[in-house]
């Protein structure tokens, strides 16, 4: 990278306090001494320990997810403070209390599962205890880690289910005693040992140290690297950076805000330069930088979360993903584009864009996530496949004396591979305390049918405001929506889609009773991971919009105003391929999906143009309008639709030609008079 950019770029400190500020997960003590010690020795067990587990199997599923959290807890309780002011270098004694009795707690299940598996009946006032701490403990433990969000809806869940016989109307079921709430949540795999941990002991983990090693052999710096050389070139060139790397990182990352703060770092001071307000800037990277939890082929890990909550193979995830994810990073292209042109942007010098030849020696770099999708296609399993990036990723560190994970400058060193180790264990914390906190939740609604009656108090509400069933699917589809983005608010990727699987996807489900041709179940997944992802550049609380601002100094709500603006294919795309499965190759042929590809892409520049209002020349409202329309009709892929949008765009572009060679020949006619 130029050394210009280098010098623009946020120093490491300063992303560090601006990942704080806006990422629960990043809030951690600096410790030294034997505190500090003793928390590398855990993170590296922690590490092996699923390295192992994945390498010769499993151990039973009540040890294997209660060793999971047990590490998890007790690195939460070292690391992440009580609160935010209290001193980073140590830790208080109550601190070390609660890494005990996470211990105590996590250790019962290993220390008595013979015991615990031919149990009958209820459950002691030992395990009573013993489960209540694993709650409390759980719920703590995410708020440091995670944030309050997840932790207020997963403590009103628990009351609803305490408090069945009292609440209103459909609401109200028979309710649970306290112990039969504490027996399912910790002594069954319904509550915080259910799915939701077993995805993360498993297969979430190994894709974050997947992710780490890639870090430290480079491959985000290389990310940016490779972009500056494709598109910093061209037309509003930062933008387009930032638009490509965050897309590319986004393969590794499954955090918009850290992805925000990374990328961001050079791109936004890149694209103040050249002269995109601070709020274009910032909304540019954040929207990016979310876009890159939908991204195959790891999808911010929900990817492999959805396996298990839809019931279909990896593969049909990642292949489902690819056009819309395509169409929305296109959307934000076409729209920085548009922007560009309308300032009158160009790209950035010659001399601050690295040599390709250069930039292409180190293109072995992206071997291992190409290993990655052929494993994955030829169908390794979820764990193996893990292990074989990580492995490839060792090998091919080797080819580059900056690259070699055993190579600390000149000398031979483990510190970098060591480094891999402890930092994937640190990214996979935030991401177990939600998980098993997210248990409690899915727990609730499996013992009390709450997901069910939310679907169908949402269908209900439609029904009442519409006769028509396509009116209804809309509007169930608008609820749905709504109450995605409202619960994915401040809840990192996970997280996020687990909660709007367990509450909002019931609603579609509900209805497809009362559809004609019934809305395929991936689609459902995608439709409310979609708008809960978009929660992070939605006002009033988009955290990645925010964590831009930081470094744009931009204004907060307008940088996510912005974001969601360029966003919009976000907005557009789920409600399409609900109606339309092509979109997402579902029972599709090559030549339906070529078709649906080639309009929705269309489309896209209609709408991208409609948005910023400028095309090949500034637009009025009336033509805005007009081509939203043509957007809409093309995005959607169906065949007379197709044809009506693809006719008014036709006219778009002929009306702009004649009107900008009727201008270009006033402009010459009047310098001849002069």
């Amino acid at each position: 990278m130029s050394e210009k950019i280098v010098q623009a770029q946020l120093s490491e400190k300063e992303q560090e306090e601006l990942l704080k500020k806006y990422d629960a997960e990043s809030r951690t003590r600096q410790l030294t001494g034997v505190a500090a010690g003793i928390v590398f020795f855990i993170l590296i067990a922690f590490s092996l320990f699923q390295v192992y587990t994945g390498a010769f199997g499993q151990f039973t599923a009540y040890i294997q997810r209660t060793v999971h959290l047990g590490f998890a807890l007790t690195l939460i309780f070292f690391l992440f403070p009580a609160r935010r002011k209290t001193k980073k270098d140590r830790v208080p004694w109550y601190d070390y209390i609660l890494i005990l009795v996470s211990i105590v707690v996590c250790g019962y299940w290993p220390v008595f599962y013979e015991g615990l598996v031919q149990q009958v009946g209820g459950i002691s006032q030992a395990q009573m205890i013993i489960g209540s701490l694993a709650i409390l403990l759980v719920l703590e433990a995410t708020r440091r880690a995670v944030g309050l969000p997840i932790i207020i809806i997963a403590s009103l869940f628990s009351v609803y289910a305490l408090f069945g016989p009292y609440m209103p109307g459909m609401l109200a079921h028979r309710g649970l005693s306290l112990e039969q709430f504490v027996h399912a949540m910790f002594f069954t795999t319904e509550g915080i040992l259910g799915t939701p941990l077993q995805v993360s002991s498993t297969y979430i983990f190994l894709f974050l140290l997947f992710g780490a090693f890639l870090v430290q052999t480079g491959v985000g710096n290389y990310f940016n690297d490779l972009a500056v050389s494709l598109a910093g070139r061209r037309v509003g060139g930062p933008a387009k950076v930032a638009i490509f790397s965050s897309a590319l990182n986004g393969t590794i990352s499954g955090s918009s805000v850290a992805n925000t703060v990374t990328t961001g770092s050079y791109t936004i001071p890149m694209m103040k330069k050249l002269g995109y307000r601070p709020n274009f800037a910032g909304a540019v990277e954040a929207a990016s930088s979310t876009g890159g939890q939908i991204m195959p082929p790891i999808m911010g890990a929900a990817a492999f979360l959805m396996i298990e909550f839809a019931g279909v193979g990896y593969w049909e995830i990642a292949k489902a993903a690819i056009i819309p994810a395509i169409l929305y990073f296109s959307g934000i292209w076409i729209m920085t584009h548009f922007e560009a042109k309308r300032l009158g942007l160009l790209g950035l010098p010659k001399d601050q864009i690295p040599k390709k030849s250069v930039v292409f020696k180190k293109i072995y770099l992206l071997l291992p996530i190409v290993a990655i999708v052929w494993l994955l296609f030829q169908g390794f399993s979820i764990e193996r496949t893990a292990l074989y990036g990580i492995a490839i990723t060792i090998i091919v560190s080797l080819f580059g004396k900056d690259t070699n994970l055993f190579l600390d400058g000149k000398k031979v060193s483990l510190r970098k591979f060591v480094l891999a180790l402890t930092s994937g264990a640190r990214t996979a914390l935030g991401v177990a305390a939600a998980t098993a906190c997210a248990g409690i939740i899915v727990g609730v609604v499996t013992k009390t049918g709450l997901g069910l009656k939310l679907g169908n108090s949402l269908v209900s509400l439609a029904a009442s405001i519409a006769s028509s069933t396509d009116a209804q699917l809309i509007l169930t589809l608008v609820f749905t929506m709504i109450t995605s983005i409202i619960l994915g608010m401040g809840s990192p990727t996970t997280a996020n889609y687990i909660i709007t699987s367990t509450i909002a996807l019931p609603a579609i489900v509900a209805l497809n009773a009362e559809l004609e041709v019934a809305i395929p179940i991936l689609a459902a997944h995608l439709f409310v991971f979609y708008f809960g992802i978009v929660a992070d550049i939605t006002p009033p609380v988009a955290l990645a919009a925010f964590a831009a601002t930081g470094i744009s100094g931009g204004e907060p709500i307008r940088t996510g105003a912005n974001a969601a603006k360029l966003a919009i294919a976000a907005f557009i795309v789920p409600y399409m391929f609900v109606l339309q499965p092509q979109l997402l190759m579902i029972d599709s042929t090559a030549l339906e999906i070529g078709r649906a590809l080639l309009t929705a892409m269309l489309g896209m520049i209609a709408v991208g143009a409609a948005m910023i209002g400028y095309w090949y020349r500034e637009i009025n409202w009336f033509i805005r309008i007009i081509s939203l329309i043509s957007g809409l009709l093309l995005i959607y892929p169906e065949g007379n639709s197709d044809l009506v949008g693809f006719g008014i765009f036709v006219i778009l572009i002929a009306y702009q030609f004649i009107v900008n060679r009727s201008v270009h020949s006033d402009k010459s006619h009047q310098q001849a008079e002069a």
